[in-house]
């Protein structure tokens, strides 16, 4: 679970992530206030607006005044699920729409300006998985990480890996290896040798609800402790704390019935 860092530069001077990292996540909700108390008392959050937003209310969340993760506001009367959403970084969101379209995905919105944070696209790829494609500009991505309350760990969650593995590596050239996990359909992928997402193929399994979906992994402190704060906040634990190849994890859904996951790592 290593971020890949590379140039060129933003316009700020922070180097962007290399192409194809996953460089933001960020949370469509229809409550917005109520979210934010959610995510507050699970992970500690504050948040501030960046200034006028074209698709709709949205907020920074940070830690110690640092950006980690976005929220924002469904437009009323769109019945859309909330669900976490994974950017993928790109130098070129106008090119990497239209190989989106090439290889088989489908570009719901975009490419469009965020204002000067940056450049953003939002897709699904051949099996229905949404995400996005982020060219930072002023925002090139989250100012912490490596603590509670931070992502960690990206991972698409599908039926099968073989069925958009080539769809991914045409449009960012990763390199899949089989993942070191008693899992039978596992893949990493790799950017210049360093692991940067995965790829789990889990067939029957794949809850009709949810269908093929970026994972987001939050790190906390203590998974046990993490699942019990969510119950109490008004959220779902729909997979308790168990041991996982990077250490102990949890799935969880928030108020909204969005689905991430809790991991404490060992560092």
């Amino acid at each position: 679970m290593t971020e890949v860092w590379g140039s060129p530069r933003s316009s700020t001077g922070e180097a962007r992530p290399a192409p194809g990292t996953p460089c933001w996540t960020s949370l469509l909700a229809h409550d917005l206030e109520s979210i934010k108390d959610f995510y507050s008392g699970l992970f500690g959050w504050s948040y501030y607006s960046p200034g006028p937003r074209q698709l709709g209310p949205y907020v920074r969340a940070t830690l110690d005044g640092r950006d980690v993760a976005g929220l924002g506001e469904v437009t009323p009367g769109r019945r859309l699920p909330t669900a976490w959403t994974t950017y993928l970084a790109s130098d070129d969101a106008d090119a990497a729409a239209e190989w989106i379209r090439c290889c088989g995905g489908t570009v719901g919105v975009g490419p469009l300006a965020a204002e000067d944070a940056g450049r953003l696209v939002l897709a699904t790829d051949p099996e229905g998985a949404p995400f996005g494609v982020w060219q930072g500009q002023q925002l090139v991505g989250p100012q912490l990480t490596g603590v509670p309350g931070t992502p960690v760990w990206h991972e698409l969650v599908t039926r099968r890996t073989a069925t958009v593995v080539k769809f991914y590596q045409s449009l960012f050239g990763y390199e899949a290896k089989p993942a070191e996990s008693a899992d039978t359909d596992c893949l990493t992928l790799c950017l210049d040798g360093r692991p940067v997402a995965a790829l789990r193929g889990i067939g029957a399994a794949l809850p009709r609800a949810l269908g093929p979906h970026w994972m987001t992994y939050f790190e906390v402190a203590d998974t046990e402790a993490a699942a019990a704060r969510v119950s109490g906040l008004g959220g779902r634990v729909l997979e308790p704390p168990r041991e996982g190849p990077a250490g102990p994890v949890a799935t969880v859904a928030d108020p909204e019935g969005a689905v991430l996951t809790l991991l404490r790592t060992a560092r």
